[in-house]
């Protein structure tokens, strides 16, 4: 499996309603660099739904890959059409939506 097949596979596994981050994907998958898993999800198509890419932020909750999409207001409206609240370009409840992909280990 390549790096980026990695990198989407593990984005396709972040439930609905829950964001995980450039670093915690880097980090589980060994990667080394929150860049390069920003970097894996710039190559697809953002309106593809089958790889939620924007449920993946940055280590803050911010929306920061949100200019990769057609519109900065598309990764957010996305969000919150799953139930994240979005304030200034940010998650409000950080820990109440936060996933890591460890939790694929745990099941």
């Amino acid at each position: 499996m390549s790096y980026y097949e990695k990198v989407f596979d593990i984005t396709r596994q972040i439930p609905v309603g829950k964001f995980s981050t450039y670093g915690s994907i880097a980090d589980y998958l060994h990667l080394g660099s929150a860049r390069m898993v920003g970097w894996a999800l710039k190559q697809i198509d953002f309106m593809d739904d089958s790889i939620p890419a924007h449920r993946v932020l940055n280590s803050k909750g911010e929306l920061s890959g949100r200019n990769a999409f057609p519109t900065p207001e598309t990764m957010q409206v996305r969000l919150e059409l799953e139930g994240i609240k979005i304030k200034n370009w940010k998650v409000v409840d950080y820990s109440a939506h936060y996933w890591h992909p460890q939790e694929l280990d745990e099941l």
